[in-house]
């Protein structure tokens, strides 16, 4: 499957996945802050974005996906940011393809089980919904805010929102998402384990990632630091980019 991405900055490569309902012009701002020395690639993850759609969606297969990206653009081992959906995507491939992950970067995600009932009413609203009833965006997202009431996280999801000659339609593939939910849900597992440096980056405000969840963290990546930034949310890269950007500066040196 050849993803859709965008790319900026010049120097070593710089890999950054996005998570669920989200696409790489979510992380635009970031890249070009820390692409001084880095060619960053953002890329829209299958099911996303511009990216083509399949009802096949796992981690293993997101980790296939960005295997064959790596080698199609020669890019030899990379530096690897993922949030969320995107940061499981990035366990899952270094596990897997670790000679091509130089350094890794995980933001609000742990390798373990969650379950978030938000993520299924929002995703059965959209399959409900019937867009051909609606003339403009301001009418769709007010009647959104009745599942979404949060109005950046609604403005968030509703970037998926496209309008074409027919009418509007959604970028995401929304029945293969509800469909693969639960396997996005679902942990991390993997006999092997990722050696070498990780970071781990928190919201003190979102409860992804708890100070339980370290031992689970640790067994897989052993390297693992874990720091957090105490005004962010979950969407870090959105409400606490700055101090986002100052953690990923050092770490990587940049």
């Amino acid at each position: 499957m050849k993803l859709a991405y965008k790319k900026t900055g010049s120097g070593r490569p710089l890999i950054i996945l996005h998570g669920l309902f989200g696409m790489a012009d979510n992380w635009l701002t970031i890249a070009g802050r820390i692409a001084r020395n880095h060619t960053v690639y953002l890329l829209d993850q299958r099911n996303h974005g511009q990216s083509p759609h399949s009802p096949e969606f796992s981690y293993r297969i997101l980790a296939e996906d960005l295997q064959d990206f790596i080698r199609e653009h020669d890019l030899g081992d990379v530096r690897l940011i993922g949030h969320s959906m995107g940061g499981k995507a990035a366990m899952c491939h270094a596990l897997h393809y670790p000679e091509r992950v130089e350094k890794l970067v995980i933001v609000d995600i742990a390798p373990k089980a969650y379950h978030h009932p938000f993520f299924e009413r929002v995703l059965d609203f959209i399959l409900a919904l019937d867009l051909s009833r609606f003339t403009t965006r301001a009418a769709i997202e007010e009647v959104f805010a009745e599942v979404v009431p949060n109005p950046a996280v609604r403005l968030f999801i509703l970037k998926n929102l496209q309008r074409t000659e027919e009418g509007f339609r959604w970028r995401i593939n929304v029945q293969s998402l509800r469909d693969n939910l639960g396997t996005i849900f679902a942990a991390i597992a993997s006999e092997r384990r990722f050696e070498k440096p990780t970071l781990f980056v928190r919201g003190g405000r979102s409860d992804y990632v708890l100070d339980e969840d370290e031992a689970a963290i640790r067994a897989l990546f052993p390297a693992a630091e874990l720091v957090t930034i105490p005004e962010g949310s979950h969407w870090l890269h959105a409400d606490a980019e700055e101090a986002l950007c100052r953690h990923l500066r050092d770490y990587l040196q940049c």
